[in-house]
């Protein structure tokens, strides 16, 4: 097994990380369990200026028939009696999302504090369950486990149309110290239980003037590398006739999209496991398309509020493409490029795509950020969709999905085991010897440190 780092120079890896939708900033917000009259005048000033934000950018100026006015005049209202930071930032989170479009999102100032919930949740198929489990975390403490079901978290039953506004609140808007869940073990047996999350206090600022030294700039940058190593590339090939490419964003250039490409095409077949790859860029994704065929191939049409623009991914030449055969992993969480090269495959009759039905959030947004105050400053990013994408098929992938040539989930068993059926059967497509349990050990799950 060989791993792919693609860490950048600590330069371009400072700028990037004041550009991710995350949120990252140069000065941390305090968090507050009161909201102060400055406070209010702020969050006030952020709804005006998310709204003005997505009157001027977004794709469809009729705004899907919602009366956008009426809808931020309401959130003014609610501000004036909020009693949080938290609440006053679900009030203006809230306003965006009513536009039920999975690229316009509002990101809040960064917390002066971090929360990590020790567990991770998945769909699969129309359910959701419990995927990862952080060793030494609360979760593992009370006997959590992967493959446990989860029947409702805070009272609310999660589901495939509402799991990522869940995680959006959750991780974006208000993270909480601790969570009620109530699970069902694989052998039925359903427990309530209160999950603390590791909280850990973050300096209110960051000082990037250098004047008080380095410590705050290397550790920002440690920081975001430690991100970085979690969004790696990683890939396997030992020497078979199968090259397998786990590829967790669309985050490449052209030459890196190459040489990971000129690897592939020294084998037979290829799996491309875009399975939790929630999307990037589409230039990635369209060299990475312009790998796979002779010709240049349209993905689909990008339409605008003022024009609708073809989406050409160039063909690399006979000599240069992977031209064997090509097995695509998705699931609940395959998003946008993902889910649109997925399509493509299928479309084109290149590939054959296996796994879960993909998330169905499919539109070109661009981030805008903003800072209040001048001395003690705050961050916040609006996030808007600009187009819409339309398959040559005629038909638009968001809050449809793309549907698998075959459909193949893990068991709870498989999950509490950590074996992977669903890329074993893909190896084996290929023509690769590869059990679950040596599949699912290919590629483990990784935690921040």
């Amino acid at each position: 097994m060989k791993y792919k780092n693609l860490f950048r120079r600590a330069a371009v890896l400072f700028i990037m990380a004041t550009l991710l939708l995350t949120s990252g900033v140069l000065q941390h917000a305090a968090a507050q369990s009161s909201l102060s009259g400055v406070d209010r005048d702020r969050a006030q000033g952020m709804l005006d200026i998310v709204q003005e934000t997505i009157k001027k950018n977004y794709y469809d100026q009729n705004f899907h028939g919602l009366d956008i006015d009426a809808r931020f005049k309401l959130a003014h209202e609610r501000l004036k009696t909020a009693s949080s930071l938290g609440q006053a930032y679900g009030i203006i989170a809230q306003a965006v999302l009513d536009l039920n479009d999975s690229h316009t999102l509002f990101y809040p100032p960064e917390r002066a504090a971090s929360i990590e919930y020790g567990w991770q949740m998945q769909i699969f198929g129309d359910k959701a369950y419990i995927s990862a489990v952080k060793p030494g975390s609360d979760a593992e403490a009370q006997g959590i486990k992967p493959g446990d079901m989860v029947i409702s978290l805070d009272g609310f039953k999660p589901s495939r149309e509402n799991v990522w506004r869940m995680q959006y609140g959750y991780y974006t808007i208000r993270p909480q110290a601790a969570v009620r869940l109530v699970l069902q073990n694989p052998k039925g047996e359903e427990r309530q239980l209160e999950v603390k999350a590791k909280v850990t206090q973050l300096k209110r600022r960051l000082n990037f003037s250098f004047e008080d030294g380095l410590d705050d700039y290397f550790n920002y940058l440690r920081e975001r590398e430690d991100e970085a190593r979690l969004r790696r590339h990683r890939y396997y090939e030992n020497m078979s006739d199968v090259f397998i490419w786990q590829m967790p964003q669309f985050d490449l250039n052209d030459s890196e999209v190459d040489e990971m490409m000129g690897k592939a095409r020294k084998r037979k077949a290829m799996i491309l496991d875009l399975r939790g790859n929630g999307g990037g860029y589409i230039d990635t994704l369209k060299r990475l398309v312009g790998n796979f065929f002779e010709k240049d191939i349209k993905i689909g049409d990008s339409k605008g509020r003022k024009e609708t623009k073809p989406m050409i991914a160039k063909s690399r030449g006979a000599d240069n493409i992977f031209k064997g055969k090509l097995i695509v992993l998705i699931d609940s969480r395959s998003a946008s490029c993902s889910e649109l090269f997925a399509r493509t495959v299928q479309l084109e009759k290149r590939g054959m795509v296996l796994g879960d039905k993909s998330h169905g959030a499919v539109m070109m947004a661009r981030g805008e950020s903003f800072k209040m105050g001048v001395e003690t400053a705050i961050y916040y990013t609006v996030l808007v969709t600009h187009a819409d994408i339309v398959m040559t098929d005629g038909k638009s992938l968001e809050r449809v999905g793309v549907t698998p040539d075959e459909t193949m989930l893990p068991t709870p068993d498989d999950m509490a085991a950590k074996r992977d059926p669903v890329l074993a059967h893909a190896a084996e497509l290929a023509g690769l010897t590869l059990d679950p349990e040596k599949a699912g050990a290919l590629f483990p799950l990784e935690w921040k440190k």
